[in-house]
This record gives C-alpha cells, sequence and structure tokens, in this order.
C-alpha cells in the first residue's frame, strides 16, 4: 500500500511540472511574472529528479521468480 501511494505521488509530481512546462511553452503565462510558482516547479523537479535517480540506483533489478516463470513458459 505504501508503495503504490509513493509511485502516485511521484507520479503527481511529474504531471504537475510537465503541465507547468506545457502550459509556459503555450505562453499560458510568463515564467518571470510567476515567480513563485516557477520556483516550487522547479523544486519539485529536482526532488522528482533526486527520486529517479536513488529508485534506479536502489532497484534489486529484474524478479528472478518473473524470468523463470517467463522462461518457464517459452517467452
Amino acid at each position: 500500500m505504501r508503495k503504490a501511494l509513493s509511485e502516485t505521488f511521484w507520479l503527481l509530481v511529474l504531471g504537475v511540472v510537465v503541465m507547468f512546462a506545457f502550459f509556459a511553452a503555450l505562453g499560458a503565462f510568463e515564467v518571470g511574472e510567476a515567480v513563485v510558482m516557477t520556483v516550487v516547479v522547479a523544486v519539485l523537479a529536482a526532488l522528482w529528479l533526486a527520486h529517479a535517480v536513488w529508485v534506479a540506483r536502489h532497484d534489486d533489478g529484474p524478479d528472478p521468480t518473473a524470468i523463470r516463470n517467463r522462461e518457464r513458459r517459452g517467452f
């Protein structure tokens, strides 16, 4: 349950960052005028990047049981 909530949280953070970049690229607002929001989104992006690096470095790799089952089925 905790892992699912954590993944959902980081997916939402990434969504906020992507939406900010999308609307900034459309010209919906000036990034210089929304300084506070720009700083908040930049911090969120840095946190997400740090989280992605952490997960990539501490991943156990593929599940041996899944690999064994896949090989048993002939895939």
